[in-house]
């Protein structure tokens, strides 16, 4: 076996890699990531491979810092299952499952390390026990609340760098708002329409109902952009005998140029649409109009309405994010302490072990 080039070991865990080469995938990343990540790179900071040496940039270039973002799960029994055993030594018995879990959401930089204020007693760090029972889930309106905190602070402290944010390829971080443009749902013909939003609080909270789901309302979508940039409203003026109601896809399409629109289908059958297709019903047409292809997520909006980058990872593609290694050395560190099941207890070893992550070591 050894000489086939096989070798014996435990099921140890890494990073999964897999679906580079999807066609969507190769032309984010060709198109879009890579250009990005070329424009900004030079004006990144770099250090020699001692961690310390920081190699400065050309005169008058305003330096860049890139943060990583974020989440992972500490387990109560996540423990090394390698060691040193004496020999005659019986088995250990070891609690079942994985017991307590504890998720931590953050961001990190080369730079300055964990997202913190210089004296340590600020930080966007959020420390997030999820489950039913326990704190919830993690949404979007979480990982925006967290990326205004984070850039409230580094505006504060660190306004000498322009700022990017790095998210990867979720969905929580891909959403966008409920009022955005989308040709999904969208009626062909005028009728009363609008698209489901969730109702919030004075506080900015979900509004739940007695069956606890999220309470919804009926608000306009929003305003399309023509080609020439000039904004394109989806519902009537007061003035119209169709006063308030939306225009439908048809009337939509018509105002884009789109005369045959009303003797088009509202879609293709599920919206199955032949290979190549790009005029054969209303909605694919919509679909690859501009405006509807390059609406932003909130996050980059959010970004954006500060002054302060986005970048979405391309899918598949973990390997870019460092921040993973960062909670791989953290998680090492983490498995030497000692096992706890108390919440307190195995809150402060997974405190310790993310602030015993050096940054010489993120610089490497």
């Amino acid at each position: 076996m050894h000489e086939l080039g096989y070798r014996w070991q435990r099921n140890h865990r890494g990073q999964y890699v897999d679906g580079h080469e999807c066609p969507d995938v190769i032309s984010y990343r060709q198109n879009h990531f890579i250009p990005t990540w070329t424009q900004l790179e030079p004006r990144m900071r770099k250090w020699l491979k001692d961690g310390v040496t920081e190699v400065p940039l050309s005169p008058g270039v305003q330096p860049v810092t890139v943060w990583r973002h974020d989440e992972s799960t500490f387990y109560a029994n996540d423990r090394r299952q390698s060691g040193w055993v004496e020999k005659g030594a019986g088995a250990t018995p070891q609690p079942k499952g994985e017991g307590e879990s504890i998720m931590i959401s953050d961001f990190v930089s080369p730079e300055y390390g964990w997202c913190k204020s210089p004296d340590g007693k600020e930080c966007a760090r959020v420390v997030f026990r999820a489950g039913k029972a326990r704190d919830g889930y993690f949404t979007a309106e979480d990982i925006l609340a967290q990326t205004a905190k984070a850039i409230d602070l580094l505006s504060k402290y660190y306004s000498d760098s322009d700022h990017v944010f790095i998210f990867d390829n979720a969905p929580t971080h891909l959403k966008r708002a409920e009022d955005a443009l989308s040709a999904r749902q969208m009626p062909k013909g005028i009728q009363e329409w609008g698209v489901d939003a969730t109702v919030m609080d004075s506080a900015g909270k979900i509004v739940r109902g007695p069956n606890g789901k999220a309470l919804k309302k009926k608000v306009r979508m929003v305003d399309g952009n023509l080609s020439d940039g000039t904004t394109q409203p989806f519902y009537f003026p007061e003035s119209h005998a169709h006063a308030g109601k939306f225009k439908g896809m048809a009337q939509i399409l018509k105002e884009r140029g789109f005369n045959n629109a009303e003797k088009l289908r509202a879609q293709c059958k599920d919206f199955k649409c032949k290979e190549g297709e790009t005029q054969c019903c209303c909605r694919r047409i919509l679909f690859n109009q501009p405006d509807f292809i390059n609406v932003p997520s909130m996050l980059e909006t959010l970004c954006k309405s500060h002054g302060f980058g986005c970048i979405i990872l391309p899918k598949f593609h973990c390997e870019l994010n460092f921040i993973e290694q960062c909670w791989g050395y953290a998680k090492r560190l983490y498995q030497l302490y000692p096992p706890t099941s108390k919440s307190v207890d195995m809150e402060k070893n997974v405190e310790m072990a993310l602030e015993s992550t050096l940054i010489k070591c993120m610089r490497r």
